[in-house]
């Protein structure tokens, strides 16, 4: 069925506008004077927005991406209502004028219209990909599968809430830090390309030697004021062929491999990427999905190709009756206490309680090391931004303390 966008006015003369399917506008009319809605305009809406995501870069689709926490809210709004005995059309129809989000109800209108059609919630989900992950998939049809929808909706909020949590934490870790450099280097190009040369410039005509760092300011003064545009072209060239390399399964095997090699980010990676496995494994089997389905859906949202290959090696291995830790085990790939506490859950019995455990810990010690880190990193940059202002005052004010020596 078609959907439509109007704008109306209600009884008391306010304007309202939203988001209605319907055969034809002519239909959309009636309802809406039927609602004591009074339209002033309609017009049927695209579907760009919300269609299967090709990897192709568009500019709407940038500025109408549905939000995780958009996902979330409406995840545990529709399990509230299918577990008041709602049906799941109903349920959904009642959703639709409470979102926010213009591109989120023209989806979920869409994905009730498949519903009514005859398809299934998870079918028709899986029609919008780059919105509903492959878990969100998957949990969805094993809901259905085994008539427990309103529990695995539930579920399925927990996650969606804990990932936008974790998310939260660390992105607020590392706002301060990112401001602090995004202001250091516009102070540090203020004052090379403007301020220093202002000042230097009488220096320069001077008929004396400079002291050493005098002449090392100067000259990266008339570097930088000279070639900064060179940096800057340079920065917007690298960065989409860099965006564009590590789209190719080359570019983003060595992106991925150089992650968890580094000193710093190596462990944080890997933390995260066994904390998203656990949490999506734990889920998909606490929901009925069987083992290796299960695997096959986790190795694709890991978000690291040399973890997704051990994963899909581990899969191979677990097919051939060998238990899960030791399959994981030959890779390297996971830590020792992650391989541990699978091996006591499988031999207890008890996988999907100690996945879950083994979430919790690895999202717990990736905040606490993003915030030791930042705050480690606060006092470093300070100290850096002391050193370069203290170079640049101290190459200025040496020769003025020379022609103070030289007069008297």
């Amino acid at each position: 069925m078609p959907v439509f966008e109007y704008s109306a006015l209600d009884i008391k003369g306010k304007a309202v506008a939203g988001v209605i399917d319907a055969e034809s506008a002519v239909a959309v009319r009636q309802k809406l004077r039927a609602s004591k809605v009074f339209p002033v305009s309609i017009k049927e809406a695209g579907n760009a927005a919300v269609k299967k995501d090709t990897g192709t870069f568009e500019l709407g689709r940038l500025f109408s991406r549905i939000s995780l926490s958009e996902i979330s809210l409406m995840t545990r709004q529709l399990a509230t209502l299918v577990e008041a005995g709602f049906p799941l059309v109903t349920a959904l129809d009642t959703l639709i004028p409470q979102t926010k989000s213009h591109s989120f109800k023209k989806l979920l209108t869409q994905i009730k219209d498949a519903i009514i059609a005859g398809s299934s919630f998870a079918g028709a989900i899986s029609q919008y990909p780059g919105t509903f992950s492959p878990l969100y998939i998957n949990m969805v049809h094993a809901g259905e599968t085994s008539g427990t929808l309103e529990i695995v909706l539930d579920r399925l909020a927990d996650i969606t809430e804990k990932q936008q949590a974790l998310n939260i934490r660390i992105r607020s870790a590392l706002a301060y830090p990112a401001l602090m450099t995004v202001i250091g280097v516009i102070v540090l190009t203020l004052l090379l390309t403007y301020i220093v040369p202002s000042i230097t410039g009488v220096f320069s005509e001077m008929n004396q030697v400079l002291p050493a760092p005098t002449r090392l300011l100067i000259v990266v003064s008339s570097l930088f004021k000279s070639y900064g545009w060179m940096l800057l072209l340079a920065a917007a060239v690298a960065i989409p062929v860099f965006k564009s390399t590590k789209k190719t399964a080359r570019g983003k095997y060595l992106w991925d491999k150089l992650l968890l090699s580094l000193p710093l980010t190596g462990p944080l990676t890997r933390k995260l990427a066994v904390a998203r496995f656990a949490r999506t494994l734990g889920s998909l089997l606490e929901n009925g999905v069987s083992m290796l389905p299960a695997l096959e859906i986790v190795k694709n949202i890991v978000a690291n190709t040399l973890i997704s290959k051990a994963i899909e090696s581990a899969t191979r291995e677990v097919g051939k009756g060998q238990a899960l830790y030791q399959a994981l085990t030959t890779s390297n790939a996971f830590p020792g206490l992650a391989l541990q506490m699978i091996q006591v859950g499988e031999q207890s019995g008890e996988l999907e309680r100690m996945l879950n455990k083994i979430a919790d810990v690895f999202e717990n010690e990736v905040t606490l090391s993003v915030v030791s880190m930042t705050s480690l990193l606060e006092p470093v940059m300070i100290l850096i931004m002391g050193v370069i202002v203290g170079f640049i005052v101290l190459s200025i004010c040496l020769p003025i303390f020379e022609m103070n020596q030289l007069v008297m």
